[in-house]
């Protein structure tokens, strides 16, 4: 019997808190973005159910929430200074015409690798003072980026495997 490698959460099953934390975030960033290699603009555009979610627009929304939980509430920055939406509302998952799916998924990478640069400066026990919580620290803010990625890639496997068959990360 041959077992199959270890992937990367499993390398992480004994590491420090937010090594773990951060493996599991970076995956699921990896999965959102990684659901539309290999599709065209139209097909990433489709709509498949009633709801205005496409995977385009499941990625360009998954940016504005990393603006959100680390531009705007870790590293404090007023939303007017802050380049895309970065609320994470209904208009977030809006594609204009004019947006390409490369163009998407670098929007995607840019923010991403700005939060882990905003991040990087804090410990996970750093708090933040936010609007309706009172206070968030690092930690809750990794925990809420992995439900909502997760729930989210869970949206995007379901797409991916109506345009095209496609199933798994």
């Amino acid at each position: 019997m041959t077992t199959r490698p270890l992937d990367r959460e499993e390398l992480t099953s004994t590491a420090p808190e937010r090594e773990v934390l951060e493996e599991f975030l970076e995956a699921y960033r990896e999965v959102i973005a990684g659901k539309l290699r290999g599709l065209s603009d139209e097909d990433a555009r489709r709509r498949l159910v009633p709801s205005p979610t496409t995977l385009i627009g499941l990625v360009k929304h998954a940016a504005a929430v990393e603006r959100n939980w680390f531009q705007h509430c870790l590293a404090q920055q007023p939303r007017e200074h802050i380049v895309g939406n970065s609320f994470g509302d209904d208009a977030s998952w809006q594609i204009r015409p004019d947006e390409t799916l490369a163009g998407v998924i670098a929007e995607y990478e840019a923010a991403c690798a700005r939060s882990r640069q905003i991040a990087a400066g804090f410990t996970l026990d750093d708090s933040v003072p936010h609007p309706r919580l009172g206070r968030v620290s690092l930690r809750y803010i990794y925990v809420h980026m992995i439900r909502e990625l997760a729930r989210h890639s869970g949206h995007a496997d379901i797409l991916r495997e109506q345009i095209d068959g496609t199933r798994g990360d």
